[in-house]
């Protein structure tokens, strides 16, 4: 049977760990992709993680409630706020060039004189996770959401630092150093100006669809 309460909330909560963590682990990965192909394995991988992610989400809300601190109208605010950056952030950064962090295309056509998003900041994506976990953070002061959204949080932080120390060492710090040292700048073209009205599409769905799905309707 599926252990309940406290029981289900850490079961839940090792198997995001395990299942994020050893996949990924160079021998185990080489493994997985000779047998599965590398798109084989980018399907299965991320496929884990979004039954772990469900699991993990879904557990959290039928852990026991332990109140560590209650909810105000202003956490309500934060939290459109952090969404609607991170939903504009996640728009400029997919599919674009950026051999600084995860989640690049077309990396031999990154410019560290016009870097774009990540001039801003070099892991765009992480960014916006980041601000999708504090921001509900905030509202959600039960220990089982505070331990969730923490556990995200936390999750962007480290791998900011391994992801730049890996990639100074794979890429050499003086080049590191030259593709990081793009200065931010805002450059309005039509390319960006269609991913930040996807990005305003995206956060219109988020909102509509987290009633159905979360099973709680965001207001203000």
């Amino acid at each position: 049977m599926m252990p309940s309460g406290w029981g289900e909330f850490l079961a839940a909560l090792v198997f995001f760990l395990v299942s994020h963590s050893i996949p990924v682990r160079p021998p185990v990965k080489a493994a997985l992709v000779a047998r599965l192909g590398a798109s084989g394995f980018t399907l299965a991988y991320s496929a884990l993680s979004l039954v772990a992610l469900v699991w993990l989400i879904g557990a959290a809300g039928r852990a026991p409630v332990v109140m560590l601190w209650d909810w105000a109208p202003w956490q309500n605010h934060a939290t459109f706020t952090a969404m609607a950056l991170a939903t504009v952030l996640a728009a400029l950064a997919i599919g674009r060039p950026n051999p600084l962090s995860f989640g690049g295309a077309r990396n031999e056509d990154f410019d560290p004189a016009a870097p774009g998003i990540v001039g801003w900041a070099r892991h765009p994506l992480l960014v916006a996770l980041l601000l999708w976990s504090v921001g509900h953070l905030l509202p959600n002061g039960q220990l089982a959401h505070v331990l969730l959204f923490g556990l995200f949080a936390g999750f962007c932080l480290l791998g900011m630092r391994l992801i730049d120390r890996r990639k100074r060492r794979e890429m050499g710090a003086e080049e590191w150093r030259r593709l990081a040292s793009g200065t931010p700048a805002i450059r309005p073209t039509r390319a960006g100006l269609l991913r930040l009205a996807a990005g305003a599409a995206v956060y219109g769905l988020l909102l509509l669809a987290h009633g159905p799905v979360i099973g709680i309707h965001p207001t203000l």
